[in-house]
């Protein structure tokens, strides 16, 4: 895969950010996919980022495995992976513009709805309404065949749930690493990965890990309310960015 000077920069840029995000604030993650689209047509740029996350998962995963909590997995693993496939007949079928304009409007709704609950201070745990983890494990899903773009999705999630930073970061790598993994196939048979944008994800790797050394660094001196802030915000942006 032949890029020009600038386009390394871009997708050197975009692996720092996968790093990153998997360790420090997940929120980025729309932004590196955003940066590889810059680079390649939009269906191509999501097969050349899933190795990717998957070398960021398994850092991420070391790092933070012993803060998982696994009661709010899995409320979401059988739903998300009905996503997943209802995110494999859809690419197919969606053309990238459709694709941005569904997945942005779902992050905003959701996000809408986050932070009204918050802002009410509700006493009844998002937990316990029963619809809530079967819509995003299922929307988890599409969205992230469709376009990796889960992460605002179980961003609002876990800030639902009221998780401590620690606990945000470990719940949601184990989470994204088992998906991650579990998207792979359906890529390969897309021809979404394939020889060449793997050879591109071996270059591109020593930059994810020093994204994800970074990102251990920064979560450190980000306190409990600006996290929450910070993902928040992302999410927002990542919708905006997909509508318009």
């Amino acid at each position: 895969m032949n890029l020009e000077p600038w386009e390394w920069v871009l997708a050197v840029v975009g692996a720092l950010l996968v790093g990153v995000s998997k360790t420090g604030i997940a929120g980025l993650g729309m932004l590196f996919v955003v940066l590889f689209a810059q680079i390649m047509p939009p269906k191509e740029a999501t097969g050349l980022v899933l190795p990717l996350l998957c070398f960021g998962d398994l850092i991420a995963v070391a790092s933070y495995r012993r803060h998982t909590q696994w009661r709010f997995l899995w409320r979401l693993f059988p739903w998300t992976a009905i996503g997943v496939v209802l995110g494999y007949i859809a690419l197919g079928q969606l053309d990238d513009h459709q694709a941005k304009l569904l997945i942005g409007g779902i992050v905003l709704g959701l996000l809408a709805l986050h932070v009204g609950r918050r802002m009410r201070a509700a006493t009844e745990e998002p937990e316990h309404n029963w619809w809530f983890a079967p819509l995003i494990g299922v929307l988890a899903g599409f969205t992230t065949l469709v376009a990796n773009a889960a992460g605002p999705l179980m961003a609002i999630y876990l800030l639902a749930m009221r998780l401590p930073k620690m606990e945000f970061m470990g719940t949601g790598a184990v989470f994204f690493m088992l998906l991650n993994l579990f998207k792979v196939p359906f890529m390969v048979h897309l021809g979404l990965i394939n020889e060449a944008s793997f050879s591109l994800n071996v270059l591109l790797a020593p930059a994810v890990f020093v994204g994800a050394f970074l990102g251990r660094k920064l979560l450190v001196k980000l306190d409990q309310r600006l996290f929450e802030n910070l993902a928040l915000g992302l999410a927002a942006a990542a919708g905006l960015k997909l509508l318009f």
